[in-house]
């Protein structure tokens, strides 16, 4: 079963990614956004940056596994959950699985290139996974997005 979060909410770490993927958005990049929880406290944010920082790796979940890295000086995130608003793709679900990340709990799903569409696990067999919080909300932020690039 999923960590509790006695002081707040799932919706409110969500609302907290949905902020991180504004700020993508506001950047021109894709609007995705993520928040790492450690013992009901946000230990890391972080949105998506592959424009600005001119890397395809720059993807949220892997801008949130190195702040949250380097906030415990240690490379495993078992006691962690990761809050995206987009499913991870299968680098970053990748990512999460050498992490050992304890709970990853996504948005809206990716039916183009998320993890879930490969065919072997990807993450961590310890990873508890969940889905469907605040799905709307990040589906429109990124259909908004695309539209607009297509104006």
């Amino acid at each position: 079963m999923f960590k509790t979060y006695p002081l707040f909410s799932p919706e409110y770490y969500m609302t907290e990614a949905l902020k991180e993927a504004q700020k993508a958005y506001d950047r021109d990049e894709v609007p995705v956004g993520a928040v790492v929880v450690c013992n009901q406290t946000i230990i890391a944010r972080a949105h998506n940056l592959t424009e600005t920082l001119h890397d395809v790796t720059a993807h949220a979940e892997m801008q949130a596994f190195t702040a949250a890295s380097d906030y415990f000086g240690g490379k495993y995130l078992d006691e962690c959950t990761l809050f995206v608003t987009l499913e991870p793709c299968a680098m970053c679900a990748g990512a999460a699985f050498w992490a050992q990340l304890g709970g990853l709990i996504y948005a809206a799903a990716d039916d183009k290139r998320g993890y879930s569409l490969i065919n072997s696990p990807l993450l961590h067999p310890k990873t508890e996974v969940a889905s469907g919080i605040l799905a709307e909300e990040s589906r429109k932020l990124l259909q908004d997005f695309f539209k607009r690039k297509r104006v």
